[in-house]
């Protein structure tokens, strides 16, 4: 019955998705100034998405809680990053000036370049993409450059190199799985990002993450930050803030 509320709640956002962006000019900058300011704005907030790392006002990671240990890059792991956790590329790379570039992407010394210094220049949909508040957390910085642009899975075992943190990425796959406790957040941020923008998922995909949603329902900090977004974003995550 769960499963099938999920799927009738998918289907009503993608036949009524939620409107794009309040602010026109609304850009990857601002809303990481956002984020900082009016999104996580008390200690007791300020946590890392995949860790649950305290940090401070100037984002810089206290790890004597939650255990993380840097796996290489320590100098990253002492700050905070915002991460996208739908990849850029994943909601990005099929688009023209990702792919192919474009007239007005061209430095001053005549090079053309494409990708998403591209896309953020000439298309308002990517760069409402890139600036949309539902799809940034607060990751610490190795966590984040590790991550990468891999897809969400179910890993077999537990390959821990972090310390403590719950957090597991297999190279040579290209792939991430996060901790049980932050996997609805997820599922939900999917599920947003498909709705709102039409970005794809496959069906392996949506089974997995509908399982997700299950496992990991909808907490009072997701409510709060899905309103504190409507505050300055205009939009409202409805995964999140109906419960299916």
């Amino acid at each position: 019955m769960a499963l099938l509320r999920i799927s009738l709640g998918l289907l009503i956002v993608w036949l009524f998705p939620a409107t794009t962006l309040a602010e026109p000019d609304f850009s990857f900058s601002t809303a990481k100034k956002h984020l900082e300011r009016s999104i996580y704005r008390s200690s007791e907030e300020r946590k890392s998405f995949y860790c649950g790392c305290n940090y401070s006002q100037e984002k810089q990671v206290d790890s004597t809680i939650c255990g993380y240990t840097p796996r290489k890059s320590a100098k990253r792991g002492k700050r905070i990053e915002w991460e996208h956790v739908v990849p850029a590329s994943r909601f990005g790379s099929w688009r023209t000036c990702w792919t192919d570039g474009d007239p007005e992407c061209v430095t001053s010394k005549g090079k053309t370049y494409k990708g998403r210094r591209c896309c953020r220049k000439v298309d308002p949909q990517f760069k409402m993409m890139e600036a949309d508040l539902h799809n940034l957390v607060p990751a610490v910085g190795e966590l984040n450059g590790d991550r990468s642009n891999y897809r969400i899975a179910e890993l077999p075992g537990e390959p821990r190199s972090y310390g403590a943190c719950d957090f597991e990425i297999d190279f040579a796959k290209d792939l991430m799985e996060p901790a049980e406790a932050i996997r609805g957040d997820i599922a939900r941020a999917y599920f947003y990002m498909r709705s709102t923008y039409g970005m794809n998922l496959s069906d392996p995909e949506i089974q997995m993450f509908e399982k997700w949603h299950v496992a990991d329902p909808i907490s009072a900090w997701e409510l709060e930050r899905d309103r504190r977004i409507v505050e300055i974003q205009g939009t409202t995550n409805p995964f999140v803030a109906s419960g299916f």
